[in-house]
């Protein structure tokens, strides 16, 4: 008698969650998978195979940077929309994404090497905020400082002033820049005060700007105007004591001496035999060490004066443009312009704050204007300035909230909103801020934070990928399953899942641009640009690695005797995949998948069919395939991984054959 025929079991998965590397491959649920690669888990049934990078190209040729691009970013000018590459030896160039046209924005030495941050003023400019060199706009033509006069200061108040006579600042030294303004007070013939109108651009800050007071029928006044710049390792002075006896302006000398720079120069400013104040005429530049700073005033009469040193050496780190005025950051001090300017910081509805609470326990480390709150970023803490108003006395108010004491992020290109929330990454998760709570996205992805490379900036943005908002965020990755080497991947994040993208190996700046509507990811390995998720054409690997399934018995060992995958494609004859049936101890050999149908004659031979050119054609399906073969393998669990080079096609599910054995 034959021996009864062992009962033979099946799986199918074809529901789809994410990817899910916090727990083990025997533990994770059986509709996540462990590891899945450029295929979107869209739905039920759905794994869709994600267009690959695409090299930009204008008039024919491929973009390529002049110097190594160090920083990318994007900007929306008079309604066109550039992708802008800042470069290692201080240059940048733009793409414009929207006629395809390449050019020069700033020559070599312009700008620092790194970390520059950018903002958008209305469609009108991109606002550059330097980490040292300071403050510049760019309108799609011209690169401008925004260097701006500061203060001016009456050193001698003339006589016989009948009208108000005309104040007029010298041109700026960027031919580029705006002209500064300024309009003078009048009492008993003489000018009591120069109050600036409008600050103007582009003069810079080792070059004095004059003024000059003229007509109103008196004579004799003069003032001196000082020069503000975000630039770092400048010199200011404050004045401690006044002093005695002073009465000679001109002859009165501030020395600066100390401090590890040079070049800082200032001039008193002289009121009933006291110095008033130091208006600053050169910050100098390379000042690191305040308490070495030295300045003293001598001459002009007097005795006694004591003047402090200030040395500006916080590093610029965010800029953003919210209610109708440009905030920036630097150490923990928050500057703002005056309302509906981008320049003016002097004007009483400008001016600056300090954070002193404690839950800010570094320095700012980045700021960001989304959902009507300016959030201000800390390694561990999160602050929002929202109800910015305007007092009776022209004094901007607002409310400064702290929404998070514990957590924040150092990665200030890893901070974006998304949808009606702000995402962020730090060194040990990502995160959503909705409202005034904080919540951790990245549970799934906690397999993955342990091999991330920290020591090179991470980027994110949004993207569409098959017409799905996506958060995706790029970084440096130790692969210690399947290459065995660094490469750069995005985790993308949407409806509550994340799946992992390789778009380019060393694809190491991103950001998004809103192109024709639809938002899309740029990118650059330093060199090349390219425009992720473009290409349904390019040839692409996709890894898809299932849970170890217990298939409904954990205890018992099962033999594996088939696996399937369903899929679907516009040529299913196409498609070759890559297959192995995995078990807690290990992997069989890879079966070579492909749903070509072979022909066989009465003597066992295959039979080849060719065309009128003599070439070999296989036969196969059209749209729906399943992808089959016999497979041997042994485990208390077991799964599949199934890999690919092919694009355009959708895995629909996951078969399995497989008989029960012993148990334990």
């Amino acid at each position: 008698m034959a021996a009864a025929e062992q009962k033979k079991s099946y799986q199918v998965i074809k529901t789809f969650r994410g990817l899910d590397t916090q727990a083990n491959r025997t533990a994770i649920k059986e509709d996540e998978f462990s590891w899945i690669e450029n295929v979107q888990p869209i739905g039920y049934a759905n794994l869709k195979v994600i267009p690959n990078y695409s090299t930009v190209s204008s008039s024919g040729n491929t973009v390529v940077w002049a110097n190594t691009a160090t920083t990318l970013s994007s900007a929306n000018i008079k309604l066109n929309d550039y992708a802008v590459a800042f470069q290692a030896d201080g240059s940048a160039q733009y793409y414009n994404a929207t006629t395809g046209a390449v050019g020069n924005m700033a020559a070599a030495g312009t700008f620092s090497g790194a970390g520059m941050q950018v903002a958008q003023w209305k469609n009108e400019r991109l606002l550059i905020l330097d980490p040292s060199k300071g403050y510049y706009s760019w309108d799609g033509n011209n690169v401008v400082n925004i260097g701006s006069v500061g203060i001016i200061a009456v050193t001698n108040g003339g006589s016989g002033y009948s009208n108000v006579p005309t104040v007029t600042i010298s041109a700026p030294n960027d031919t580029n820049g705006t002209q500064a303004n300024a309009v003078a007070t009048v009492l008993s013939g003489v000018v009591q005060t120069v109050s600036l109108n409008n600050g103007g651009s582009g003069y810079y800050a080792n070059s004095v700007p004059t003024v000059t007071i003229a007509g109103g029928g008196g004579s004799g006044a003069t003032a001196i105007a000082g020069v503000i710049t975000f630039a770092t390792g400048t010199a200011s002075a404050v004045v401690v004591s006044g002093g005695t006896g002073y009465t000679n302006a001109a002859n009165t000398v501030i020395t600066f001496s100390g401090g590890g720079g040079t070049g800082a120069a200032g001039t008193a400013v002289l009121a009933g035999g006291q110095i008033l104040e130091v208006i600053i005429t050169n910050p100098g530049s390379g000042y690191t060490n305040a308490a070495n700073l030295v300045v003293t005033a001598s001459g002009g009469g007097g005795t006694g004066a004591v003047l402090k040193g200030i040395v500006n050496s916080d590093t610029n780190v965010g800029i953003a443009s919210f209610s109708g005025r440009v905030w920036i950051a630097a150490g923990r001090t928050i500057y703002y312009s005056a309302v509906n300017s981008y320049t003016d910081f002097t004007s009483v509805s400008a001016g600056s704050f300090v954070l002193t609470d404690e839950t800010l326990h570094g320095n700012i480390q980045q700021i960001l204007s989304a959902n009507n709150f300016l959030y201000i970023f800390g390694d561990d803490s999160i602050n929002v300035i929202s109800n910015v108003n305007v007092n009776t006395n022209g004094i901007t108010l607002f409310t400064n909230t702290n929404v998070s004491a514990s957590v924040g992020s150092k990665r200030p290109y890893a901070i974006f909103p998304y949808f009606r929330s702000v995402l962020f990454l730090n060194d040990y998760g990502v995160y959503a801020l909705v409202g005034s709570t904080t919540s951790k996205l990245s549970d799934p992805l906690d397999g993955i934070f342990p091999n991330i490379d920290f020591t090179y900036p991470i980027y994110a943005g949004q993207v569409l990928i098959n017409n799905i908002l996506c958060a995706a965020f790029n970084f440096r990755y130790y692969d210690a399953v399947f290459t065995q080497s660094y490469r750069y991947i995005q985790a993308v994040f949407f409806e509550k899942k994340w799946f992992l993208t390789s778009q380019g190996n060393n694809l190491a700046y991103i950001t998004s641009i809103p192109l024709g509507g639809k938002i899309t990811l740029f990118g650059t390995d330093g060199t090349t640009l390219y425009q992720l998720y473009q290409s349904t054409s390019a040839a692409i690997t996709s890894r898809i690695q299932t849970a170890l399934l217990p298939m409904g018995d954990p205890i018992r060992t099962k033999q594996a005797l088939k696996m399937g995958i369903e899929a679907t494609a516009t040529n299913a004859s196409s498609i070759t995949m890559s297959a192995t049936i995995d078990s807690e101890s290990g992997s069989s050999p890879p079966y070579i998948l492909t749903s070509l149908v072979t022909w066989i004659n009465n003597n066992l031979q295959t039979v080849a069919w060719t065309n009128n050119s003599i070439a070999t054609i296989g036969w196969g399906q059209i749209g729906y395939a399943l992808y089959k073969t016999d497979a041997s393998q042994y485990g208390k669990y077991l799964g599949i991984t199934v890999t690919s080079s092919n694009p355009g096609f959708t895995v629909n599910g996951f078969e399995f054959e497989h008989e029960l054995r012993v148990r334990f």
